[in-house]
C-alpha cells in the first residue's frame, strides 16, 4: 500500500524554475530515505538528488549542483524538489523514490536501492 506521488512539472523557458512535490503514503515507519531520479528520451534513468531521513546528508548529481535543493517534512510525509535555473538539458520525467531504511542517516544512489517509486511527472525546459 505504499505509494509516492509526484506533482509540480510542467513546461518552463530556459532559466526559469519549478518546484516539484512528493507525497508518500502508506509506509509504516517515517525512517526512510528520499531520492529523486530523471529519465530523459533514450536516456537511462538517473540520481539528481538523494537524501537522508535525519535530512543532513544528500547527493546532488554535478549537473544541478548549486541550481536544485530537496527537503522533507517526516511528520507530514512530502518532499519537495526547488528546481533553479533550469536548463533544456534538465528535461525530463521525474521521479520520486523512497527505501526504507534502519540508519537514519544514510543515504542511497543507485535504482536498485529503492523498491518504491512514483509514477512520474514530466519537466520540459524549452524556448
Amino acid at each position: 500500500q505504499v505509494q509516492l506521488v509526484e506533482s509540480g512539472g510542467g513546461m518552463v523557458q530556459p532559466g526559469g524554475s519549478l518546484i516539484l512535490s512528493c507525497a508518500a503514503s502508506g509506509f509504516t515507519t517515517d525512517v526512510y530515505a528520499i531520492g529523486w531520479f530523471r529519465q530523459a528520451p533514450g536516456k537511462e534513468r538517473e540520481g539528481v538528488l538523494c537524501i537522508s531521513n535525519s535530512d543532513n546528508k544528500t547527493y546532488s548529481h554535478g549537473s544541478v549542483k548549486g541550481r536544485f535543493t530537496f527537503s522533507r517534512d517526516n511528520a507530514k510525509g512530502t518532499a519537495d524538489l526547488q528546481m533553479n535555473s533550469l536548463k533544456p538539458e534538465d528535461t525530463a520525467v521525474y521521479y520520486c523514490a523512497a527505501a526504507i531504511t534502519r540508519d537514519r542517516t544514510l543515504v542511497f544512489l543507485t535504482l536498485k536501492e529503492y523498491p518504491y517509486w512514483g509514477q512520474g511527472t514530466q519537466v520540459t525546459v524549452s524556448s
